[in-house]
Formats: structure tokens, sequence, C-alpha cells
């Protein structure tokens, strides 16, 4: 599909293109009546300004790929990031990197600002519900992939962790040990989380029945930030000696860190009598008094997958959207096979 124009958009609003253009570039003293028109015609006809294209030769095409995380302060996107920049660097493409923090309204301004630049493909971890609103850019040229978490709202190529399965195998190992009752920290607003405690649900109905989960051990945190994890903690570690988990699954990196920095507060060791096991690994988690047990990806190759496939649409590749699926890893350090 052809580009929309400023010569396009100022026809459908009935002012001359230096107006749109003055719209466009945040000049103040465009009325707001005009300022309206301007706006209702750019959001009708799809059109973006192109920054980038002031810097390119003629027929020379964007070789910046961008890529939009959740929150560059968890390793996890930082390793997926180093994926991206690795593929992208032997292809002759440079990565632009932003971070919405788990913010859906700074997502979208910030994927409204990249589409501005017209970089050559977008990448994005996403945190907002619905993607429809970009299926105009997909249209026109510009592709997507999503990472981490499939995206509503927009057929586009995806590519996952296996967060069911590793669930289930982080459960099934604290059931091996001897654990029945076993609490789990999730944050329940998130597809990747709402995976991992289907894989937890499983695991427990299908070891010890369908009536066997207890409700009291299944903390639904809003956000995930450790500090809920924290105070999701000292409260499951407070109920009755007989209703009290002798083992923790921890559904994210972000979650174990909270779930530790509880049990360090309370006294609460990681040894006889009480087991953890972690989705996602985390600097030093093998250098603790006793190593953390986690269940992981590559979040590397995570990167790297989604990068060869928004190059490979970028190259013209043509077909239904792929979604790539990344297996799981345990990891028995210690902290998951101790006994209840």
């Amino acid at each position: 599909m052809r580009t929309p124009t400023m010569r396009e958009v100022a026809a459908l609003a009935g002012v001359s293109i230096k107006t749109v253009s003055r719209f466009v570039n945040g000049d103040e003293t465009v009325s707001a009546a005009i300022a309206d028109r301007v706006r209702a015609a750019i959001d009708e006809t799809g059109y973006r300004r192109n920054d980038l294209a002031r810097s390119l030769r003629p027929g020379q095409r964007s070789t910046t790929l961008a890529l939009l995380v959740g929150d560059l302060t968890n390793p996890f996107y930082g390793s997926i990031a180093n994926g991206v920049m690795g593929v992208a660097r032997a292809n002759g493409h440079n990565v632009v990197l932003a971070s919405s923090d788990e913010d859906p309204e700074a997502e979208r301004r910030g994927i409204d600002d990249l589409l501005g630049q017209r970089v050559a493909g977008l990448l994005i971890v996403p945190g907002a519900m619905d993607y429809g609103y970009l299926g105009r850019e997909v249209a026109q040229g510009t592709p997507v992939v999503f990472i981490d978490r499939p995206a509503l709202g927009l057929d586009a190529d995806t590519v996952l962790l296996d967060n069911h399965g590793g669930a289930r195998k982080a459960t099934e190992h604290l059931i091996a040990a001897g654990h029945r009752r076993i609490g789990v920290l999730v944050a329940a607003s998130y597809h990747t989380t709402g995976r991992r405690l289907d894989g937890y649900l499983e695991a427990i109905r299908t070891a010890y029945g369908a009536d066997a989960v207890d409700e009291a051990l299944v903390a639904r945190l809003e956000h995930g930030t450790p500090g809920e994890a924290e105070q999701a903690t000292a409260e499951l570690l407070a109920l009755p000696p007989d209703r009290r988990p002798t083992a923790l699954f921890t559904t994210t990196n972000f979650l174990t860190h909270g779930a530790l920095r509880a049990m360090r507060r309370l006294g609460v060791s990681v040894g006889p009598g009480f087991a953890l096991v972690g989705f996602d690994d985390f600097p030093l988690a093998d250098l603790l008094p006793v190593p953390v047990t986690v269940v992981s990806g590559d979040a590397a190759e995570m990167g790297r997958e989604a990068a060869r496939l928004l190059l490979a649409r970028i190259a013209g590749q043509s077909g239904p959207p792929r979604r790539v699926e990344l297996g799981t890893v345990l990891t028995p350090r210690g902290s998951g096979e101790q006994k209840p």
C-alpha cells in the first residue's frame, strides 16, 4: 500500500500544505479549529511525518530497526535486546531501543515516535491489549514482530517461550521433592504469567486431583513488582501451620527477588522444610547461600529469532504470521530440591 502524503492530508482537511507542516511540527499558532481538522485528516489517511526521509538519499531505505521493551531494568529484556542487536549488526542494521515501563500509554507514544522516524520495522514486547491501530502501518510496509507476549488485534509474527510447559516443569519438580502445599506468586494481568499459572494449576491437579488447588496459596499480584511479591510472600508465610506452603514457585525473576527479601526479613531460609523454584534466571542466583533453582528460556535467542523474522519480512517474505515457541530448561541448584 502507498504511503499517504502531506498533500493528501491538506486536501482532505481543506488547508494548505504549509498549514499541515506547521501543525505536525508543533506550531502553536495553528488555531484549534484548524488543528482539529488536520488531526482528523491525519487519522483518516494514516499519514506520519517522515523525519528519517529527510536524511536519506533518494531511493535509499532505512536500515534502522526499533525495539520497544517493557522494563530496561529487567535482565530478561536486556538479554532480548542483546540478541536483537547481534543479528541486526550482522546484517547491516542499527537498533533504536526504547522502554514503555509497562505503561500502555507510554508504549503507544513510544511506538508513534518510532514510526515517525520511519524505522524499517518494529520489535515489540507488548504491554497493552489491542494493537489493531498498527494494521495500517503493516499494510503500508512496516513489519512488526512481537516478543515474549502475543498481541491482540493484529496478526503478526510472534516469538514466545513455552510458559505453560516451563511452569508445569517447575511445579512437578517441587512435587517430586515431596511438596504438596506449593505457593505461587503470579502477576495476573500478563498473558505470559497467566500461562505460567495455568501450568502450575495443571501440575497440582494432575498430581493430587481436580480439587487439590488451595486458592489461599495462589497470590495474584496486580503489577508483579518485587514489593508486591515481598508482601504476598509474607502473607503466605503467616498462614497457619497446616495451611502454610512448604515450597514456593515464583513466576518471574522480579517476583523471586521480592520473595527472597521477605524470607530474609522474616528469618525463613531455603533448606529442609522449605523450597523455592523461580521462572527466569537472574544475576547471582547461583551465588546465594542456597543457589536458586530456576526454569528459564534463552532470552537472547528469543531476540535473535525475532530479529531474523523481522529482517525476512523487510526483505519481502510473505505468508501468514509465524508463531515460534522456544523451550525451557530447569536448572537445579539446591533451592528447589529441599524436602518438606
